[in-house]
């Protein structure tokens, strides 16, 4: 778990308030620059929080199609003085000629082309999971993971992504960049081996199509999000069997797709 010191820092800024000027102090989020070596070549930068490295390293390559499980990852090292993080695959196949090398210029906003093997990329496996729950419980948990959210309640500036199940908290990160925060959760869960399918994924952010694609990968059949998605997302939501739930208020939501996971009595209440 990360300490607010390390994400965090002060700088002056000047304030106005009731038609007045005041120097002051403000809490802002750190974001740095974060270099993934695979195989010992340089593979991708990482605009990230300097934090939980090792997840979002893990969670990312996950993300692109490059390790599918544990016995993949030989072996996994984090300078957090240098920012740099090594990865070592027991797939020997995995060389700089197989893959477009990237630079992701900020975390937030991936809108290029994602890395691709260039035979081309794995097709996504629709999610057929059927659970079910109920929109209280969904209020429930959008509640409890802004309670849990540490860096956002400081600073205002992060992301949060929850991994959920019979109304607790699994699996939680923040990162500065919406896309970071749900790799390191599926990092997470790749490490631990925690299953992912039976579960559903409270997320900050809006649900684009790259945040939908993570999730199908994922195995999730459910995100539940405080943001909108976008009309592809809702789309490949529609195609991959995942149910988006968005614009989650105090009392309100929006179904964009497969409501029926969506109930008004769930089966431990019956």
């Amino acid at each position: 778990m990360f300490e607010l010191k390390e994400t965090c820092t002060k700088v002056p800024v000047i304030r106005y308030r009731n038609g007045a000027f005041a120097t002051g102090e403000d809490l802002i989020i750190r974001e740095v620059p974060v270099t993934l070596i695979l195989n010992n070549f340089e593979f991708a930068t990482m605009v990230c929080s300097p934090c939980d490295l090792k997840e979002m390293a893990v969670g990312f390559l996950y993300s692109e199609g490059l390790v599918q499980q544990p016995a993949d990852l030989k072996g996994i090292t984090v300078d957090e003085t240098n920012l740099t993080i090594r990865v070592e695959t027991t797939e020997e196949a995995l060389t700089e000629e197989r893959f477009v090398k990237r630079l992701v210029t900020t975390s937030c906003t991936r809108g290029g082309p994602s890395l691709y093997f260039f035979n081309n990329a794995k097709r996504v496996v629709p999610v057929s999971t059927d659970i079910k729950i109920t929109p209280g419980e969904i209020f429930f948990l959008c509640d409890e993971v802004e309670k849990v959210s540490p860096l956002f309640q400081a600073t205002g500036g992060s992301h949060s992504a929850a991994l959920c199940v019979n109304g607790e908290i699994i699996v939680f990160f923040e990162d500065v960049g919406r896309h970071n925060a749900v790799d390191r959760v599926s990092g997470r869960c790749l490490l631990d081996n925690i299953t992912m399918s039976d579960k559903i994924l409270v997320f900050s952010g809006r649900v684009s199509s790259e945040i939908l694609i993570k999730v199908a990968k994922m195995g999730i059949p459910l995100i539940a999000a405080r943001s909108a998605p976008t009309e592809l997302a809702v789309n490949l939501a529609k195609e991959l069997g995942i149910t988006i739930v968005g614009f989650i208020r105090t009392d309100r939501l929006t179904i964009y797709s497969h409501e029926n996971r969506v109930v008004e009595r769930s089966s431990r209440q019956q």
